[in-house]
């Protein structure tokens, strides 16, 4: 058995209802690929129609899964009400929303417009607020328990970033919404969590923030002490285990998978790692000649 191997028994997310924004490609897909796998229904939502059909037949002929596609921009509260109504005049019910949807720009801060900083600002965090106050309303008026809200952050949400300032900014918002509604609304049997992915490369999101040759200078595999990035098997396994059952006493976590990444980045000395085994030699030497001095 590997990392790349799928971890829940069979059905383990049969009768459940899940809606991933930002559904149709990337992360989104390979979790709503393993979600439908488990059993469950899936309505997956972003503004690109089109992407969200050709991704629901793809995925219903590999799984034999219902998955529902379903246009909305998530910056429209109106449209995401509509979303949900969608959803439950399909299946019933909904038992789980995990806020995906996101966008990002790799660029020194003062080179954004406002507009541009607004944008990301209004999908990752006024996209996120606008899905959880829909469906912690709905769910809170029908008096339904053992619901759950997922949200996929960011390591860089706590510690901030350079160069992804929006998205720092949003992403550190959507933490701490997580955090204060798995309190707040656990009373009524809604659990909130949160995954702070580090490396997982997709072809359209790295094309868009490292275009041309840029990739191959930014090996994001060096900058983790377990020298690879993440397969997306491995964040749907988690992601699937947070939105079950077996994870019901799990509430107000953020859980990082990043290989060591933001620890590796955060330790003042860590990049003493470049020093060479004979320069190591040479300061144990000054050190002991000092000792003896």
């Amino acid at each position: 058995m590997n990392y790349t191997n799928k971890m829940l028994r069979d059905n383990a997310l049969k009768g459940k209802t899940i809606v991933i924004t930002g559904g149709g490609s990337g992360l989104g897909k390979s979790m709503t690929n393993y979600f439908l796998e488990l059993g469950a229904n899936v309505a997956i939502s972003s503004r690109n129609l089109e992407k969200l059909q050709s991704t629901a037949e793809e995925l219903e002929k590999e799984t034999g899964g219902k998955c529902l596609p379903v246009q909305c921009d998530v910056r429209n509260y109106e449209e995401v009400e509509q979303m949900l109504k969608q959803v439950l005049d399909e299946f019933g019910e909904v038992d789980i929303l995990l806020n995906n949807a996101a966008g990002n720009f790799i660029s020194p801060t003062e080179r954004l417009s406002a507009n541009a900083f607004d944008t990301i600002i209004d999908i990752v965090l006024k996209g996120s607020k606008n899905c959880t106050l829909a469906f912690g309303k709905h769910w809170i008026d029908k008096k339904v328990e053992n619901k759950s809200i997922l949200n996929i952050v960011t390591t860089y949400a706590w510690t901030g970033s350079a160069y992804v300032v929006p998205s720092a900014t949003a992403k550190a918002g959507v933490l701490a919404m997580t955090r204060s509604l798995a309190v707040e609304w656990a009373k009524y049997g809604i659990r909130n969590n949160a995954i702070a992915p580090g490396p997982f490369p997709t072809k359209g999101a790295w094309d868009r923030l490292l275009p041309g040759d840029l990739k191959d200078k930014f090996d994001l595999a060096k900058k983790v002490p377990l020298k690879r990035v993440g397969d997306h098997q491995e964040l749907a396994n988690l992601a699937a285990y947070l939105v079950s059952d077996f994870a019901a006493y799990v509430n107000g976590e953020v859980i990082t998978i990043d290989g060591g990444e933001w620890l590796k980045g955060a330790g003042q000395f860590n990049l003493l790692e470049a020093i060479p085994e004979e320069m190591w030699d040479q300061l144990e030497m000054m050190i002991k000649n000092k000792k003896r001095g």
